[in-house]
């Protein structure tokens, strides 16, 4: 009776294993926290980030950071790598290859998608992939062009990719910036709120010709996912229930209950600015490329925290703590998000 109890259970156990993958894409979102080259760019605004600058970046502190990037994509591969890593805060196409080829993920099949931005500071956002498993079809740039209403700003695009997975499955990813709060949030509000009105119309043309299709939208949106931008321009859904396909929902909401942490510290408080938002169908079709209500994290291991000193808890561990070299990661913890497929 024991052993046929045994070979039940190792029974069931390797059919679960083949009916489902624990993992087929995973999706990794970071603000990489001024990524910056040491050159000197004329037409934007980095002087501080060049060896005769404020922060004195120099070629060694700017290789340790993309050694620093490099642990942290390597970590949440547990194992290998994921298959999509998508970035802000990244100042060219440049420092994105010189990760790719300037740390160990030399020995992955990534490929690079990134488009200049016309941000003042010269920070992009930008995304590798596998290129062994997954297939760029179409991309392009969302500028965001202001209204002379809303006054003479200029911000990052949104970055729009259309991937093939293994010949069978096609998704969307948006990738996003929102403008920041730099200036007081109800200054800026107004701002990310017509980001997010020109993101819905992008979501509104792909949902007008296919209403199930699978959408994913990662960012860091100087917002939370209670806040109008979120919920009135992108239409986003917080409650999980009665989900529809031509619809979108964040399931970044309780971030800080499930892991004791948001994504980017302010002022001793933790804030959920870094999202991954996704469609209906991607919760729905269980039989296709799919994910869950569990299927999106906060990556916030020990190795990027560091005790916060004027409050109670941790913080990222950043490159600087104001103008001094500290060495760190990031002030925003990454986020990511499991695909999976049934076999």
């Amino acid at each position: 009776m024991g052993r046929f109890y045994i070979i039940v259970c190792l029974f069931l156990i390797i059919l679960s294993s083949a009916c489902f993958s624990q993992r087929d894409v995973r999706i990794m979102f970071y603000n990489t926290e001024n990524l910056m080259d040491t050159i000197n760019d004329p037409k934007t605004n980095d002087d501080d980030f060049t060896p005769e600058g404020k922060y004195h970046w120099t070629s060694y502190r700017y290789n340790h950071k993309l050694q620093n990037i490099y642990k942290v994509i390597t970590a949440i591969g547990e194992g290998t790598v994921p298959e999509i890593v998508t970035f802000c805060e990244v100042e060219n196409k440049k420092v994105i290859s010189d990760l790719i080829t300037q740390t160990p993920l030399t020995r992955y099949p990534y490929k690079i998608v990134h488009y200049e931005s016309p941000d003042p500071r010269g920070i992009d956002v930008g995304l590798i992939y596998q290129s062994n498993k997954l297939k760029v079809l179409e991309s392009k740039p969302i500028y965001i062009r202001f209204p002379k209403y809303l006054g003479e700003h200029q911000t990052r695009h949104i970055l729009q990719c259309k991937f093939l997975y293994h010949q069978t499955d096609t998704f969307f990813v948006f990738v996003n910036h929102w403008p920041s709060r730099r200036s007081g949030n109800t200054d800026t509000e107004k701002l990310r709120l017509f980001t997010a009105q020109q993101l819905k119309n992008q979501t509104d043309s792909i949902f007008n010709k296919n209403q199930r299709a699978k959408i994913i939208i990662v960012g860091d949106f100087n917002d939370e996912p209670g806040n109008n931008s979120l919920t009135s321009g992108l239409k986003v859904h917080n409650q999980l229930d009665n989900v529809s396909y031509h619809a979108l929902y964040n399931l970044s909401v309780d971030f800080l209950n499930k892991y004791n942490t948001g994504t980017h510290k302010f002022d001793g408080q933790w804030l959920t600015f870094d999202q991954i938002i996704v469609s209906g169908a991607l919760l729905l079709d269980k039989n296709d490329l799919h994910s869950d209500t569990a299927g999106a994290r906060v990556f916030n291991n020990s190795f990027i925290l560091i005790p916060d000193k004027k409050n109670m808890g941790f913080r990222p561990n950043r490159t600087y703590s104001g103008f001094k070299y500290t060495g760190g990661f990031s002030d925003h913890l990454p986020v990511y998000l499991d695909l999976l497929i049934k076999k």
